[in-house]
């Protein structure tokens, strides 16, 4: 049986480490139903009246990664008048750093998000992965911290955009039977990294990427005997790949049951074991 509850997240910046928790959070409970309000970037008193009188309107508990201190025990006073339960999300952590630190917290409203030297490598790397996605400019691959290499929808491209903002200048480029492969990916001095996928996982993407083109010729595309999403020739397809990436000692991640994110980490930490061998090998 599933039951229903409204959450409130109030943040006095972006609210995406609100977003964060609770996605994390809710992922645990099978049969939650959750209707989230956000309130984003609550600056003002005036702004944070009106959050209140929302939340009296619609009510459920509230979770908040509110920093200014002033809106912070107004917020407390607001929720304890109208009855409902309020969690600072960052208090636990900012309280444990304050007594390790012996520093006081200093309260800035989105203080994570500064232009500073990582904001501008994740603007790079953004930039890289646009003129190195699928394939693009082969003769900038030494420029790449991390390459990837997969079938047609593998998840290359998102997940180097995610790569991207962790700031990961990823280049991916496709497998495709019958063609060789650039004489540049052979020899590049960067880590290379397979993304491989179960083929029934692959032919529902595939299908799906079809059907969503909407016209005439989809229908056509659609058909079975389509070797792009035929099950023989699928499954041949993956294993083709599987056996690529293997002759030349790359390593895989499947992609099958994986979010983006899980399957970054999976890469930054190929990533790490690349680096550590090449030091390894070539001792300062």
């Amino acid at each position: 049986m599933s039951h229903h509850i409204v959450l409130h997240l109030v943040s006095d910046a972006t609210g995406q480490t609100l977003d964060s928790v609770v996605r994390a959070s809710i992922a645990q409970f099978s049969h939650a139903e959750v209707t989230c309000h956000r309130w984003n970037l609550i600056r003002t008193r005036s702004q944070l009246r009106r959050v209140l009188e929302a939340i009296e309107q619609d009510r459920g508990p509230v979770l908040s990664s509110v920093v200014d201190q002033r809106l912070q025990h107004e917020l407390t006073i607001g929720c304890a008048h109208i009855k409902v339960r309020l969690v600072n999300v960052l208090d636990p952590v900012t309280a444990v750093l304050q007594d390790e630190l012996g520093e006081k917290a200093i309260g800035r409203p989105g203080g994570q998000y500064v232009m500073d030297d990582a904001y501008f490598r994740r603007i790079d790397a953004m930039h890289f992965v646009l003129a190195h996605d699928d394939g693009q400019e082969i003769g900038g691959l030494s420029h790449a911290d991390v390459i990837l290499v997969g079938i047609s929808r593998a998840s290359k491209t998102p997940t180097s955009f995610y790569l991207a903002n962790c700031g990961v200048k990823a280049a991916n480029v496709p497998l495709i039977p019958d063609l060789p492969l650039p004489d540049e990916l052979l020899h590049v001095p960067r880590p290379i990294v397979g993304l491989t996928i179960d083929p029934d996982v692959l032919i529902s993407i595939r299908r799906h990427r079809l059907d969503v083109m909407g016209d005439r010729r989809s229908e056509m595309l659609l058909r079975t005997d389509n070797p792009y999403i035929d099950p023989e020739r699928v499954e041949e397809e993956v294993r083709w790949a599987r056996r690529l990436c293997a002759r030349h000692g790359w390593p895989l991640v499947d992609v099958s049951r994986r979010s983006i994110e899980e399957t970054s980490a999976a890469i930054m930490g190929l990533m790490a074991d690349w680096e550590e061998r090449r030091a390894a090998a070539h001792p300062a």
